[in-house]
């Protein structure tokens, strides 16, 4: 197996979250100037815009704001996404902002990161929005997080200012659900333990933000436990001048969790028909076995009746099966949510409609208290409700697999996306009528 295929993981996603001025494109500048992952026009233009600005000092945060408008407003609206690479590891960057009113674009700049990053003011502490940020990590299960505590140098490097706000951010960590999480003090702006080590903190034995985020395990993020495979296409190239293609029938898709081996015994969904795995192709050749996330084409023994939106497991470990569905979502729409509306669910690899059929509750995001006797969700509000689908979902609650448990709603007339999803573990496992085709 090449390199590429043995490990997929080393791509790390991340986000950057905190109060409007806490330093975020600062920060994503820094990384990027600092990292040598800038194109050369890129910092020509940087240093043009300094000598035109005066006093020679580079604005790292126009890397980032690339809009416009963003920039006369001085705030950071959208999610920006950047990419770059150092020689241990790949980066994408969701640029996420700071503003309770854009919680949905945090949602969709969190949902499929590995590691968070909330900036804190070191003159202001531990606000509600960091507090905030840090709930919405916890909500989506983002395993891994960092507490920059940007500007330093405005509070002379003080480790007693350091400490007193790591204390601060502690005092509400038992609340929250994530395992990992780490302290750097730093400062964006001049680049101390950004990529290199600053000489200001002698107290802080730790690593560099970089060096953390080059080294954090993350191997063990994605559910290996559990073979999901949703398809996304089947394969017939139907070549009649190749042999070799003339009969293959291959299904297509992301490994959506757990490992799969050739000789592997596995299950259709919805349908129940068993099979065994019998080659693994992926572009760069076959493969003995495979892994999440890796996109690959497998063949079966038997040729089944599958199609796009099925789902292929593990035949020892099914999935649930319901089209009564329990969520937590995050509104995104300027209307509210209100129930007996119907919308298109988008779920993996296949879209049903489905309708909202009760709203239990509304999540404060600034204490975890859920408010109950709610009759709508108004636009970034999370919420509790319950869904009633045209036909059953085959899914993981969302803290066993992120991309199995998670859905977007969809508005049927505009096709807008409306909201976010995350399902709660299902009450009923499917367990279909078995038609095993081993003999």
């Amino acid at each position: 197996m090449s390199s590429l295929h043995s490990h997929p993981v080393d791509l790390l996603r991340f986000n950057t979250c905190g109060s409007v001025d806490d330093g975020k494109s600062t920060l994503i500048g820094r990384l990027l100037y600092d990292s040598k992952s800038l194109m050369e026009d890129q910092i020509e233009a940087l240093e043009r815009s300094a000598d035109i600005t005066g006093g020679g000092q580079i604005n790292l945060a126009n890397l980032t704001d690339g809009l416009r408008a963003e920039r006369e407003q001085g705030i950071t609206i959208d999610v920006a996404y950047r990419y770059f690479a150092t020689p241990h590891r790949k980066f994408i960057i969701a640029d996420t902002p700071g503003h309770v009113q854009y919680t949905r674009n945090m949602v969709t700049g969190a949902s499929s990161a590995n590691l968070s990053i909330i900036l804190i003011d070191a003159r202001q502490g531990v606000i509600e929005q960091s507090r905030r940020h840090a709930i919405i990590a916890s909500l989506l299960r983002i395993p891994h997080l960092v507490v920059a505590i940007n500007k330093m140098d405005l509070v002379d490097w003080s480790e007693e200012r350091f400490l007193e706000i790591k204390t601060q951010f502690e005092e509400f960590l038992p609340r929250l659900d994530i395992k990992d999480v780490k302290f750097i003090p730093v400062s964006a702006l001049n680049g101390d333990n950004i990529v290199t080590a600053s000489a200001h903190t002698p107290w802080y034995p730790g690593p560099t933000l970089l060096g953390h985020l080059e080294t954090v395990h993350i191997a063990s993020d994605s559910n290996l436990s559990n073979f999901r495979f949703p398809v996304q296409w089947v394969n017939r190239p139907n070549n009649p001048t190749d042999q070799t293609l003339h009969d293959f029938r291959g299904l297509s898709g992301q490994i959506a969790g757990g490992i799969v081996k050739i000789g592997q015994k596995v299950t259709v969904l919805p349908s129940g028909f068993s099979s065994t795995v019998k080659q693994i192709w992926t572009l760069d050749g076959p493969l003995e076995e495979a892994f999440s996330p890796q996109s690959v084409t497998l063949v079966l023994d038997h040729d089944l009746d599958i199609s796009r939106g099925d789902v292929i497991v593990d035949a020892e470990d099914l999935p649930g099966a319901s089209s009564d569905l329990h969520a937590k979502i995050c509104w995104m729409n300027p209307r509210p949510l209100t129930t007996g509306k119907q919308y298109l669910l988008k779920h993996t690899t296949q879209t049903v409609k489905a309708a909202v059929t009760a709203i239990e509750h509304k999540i404060n995001i600034s204490t975890l208290e859920k408010e109950n006797g709610i009759t709508e969700l108004a636009m970034n509000d999370i919420g509790e409700i319950r869904l009633k689908t045209a036909k059953p979902l085959i899914y993981d609650g969302y803290a066993t697999n992120r991309l199995t448990g998670s859905f977007i709603l969809i508005e049927s007339g505009t096709n807008a996306t409306v909201a976010a999803g995350m399902l709660l573990p299902p009450t009923e496992i499917a367990r279909p009528e078995y038609r095993d085709f081993a003999i």
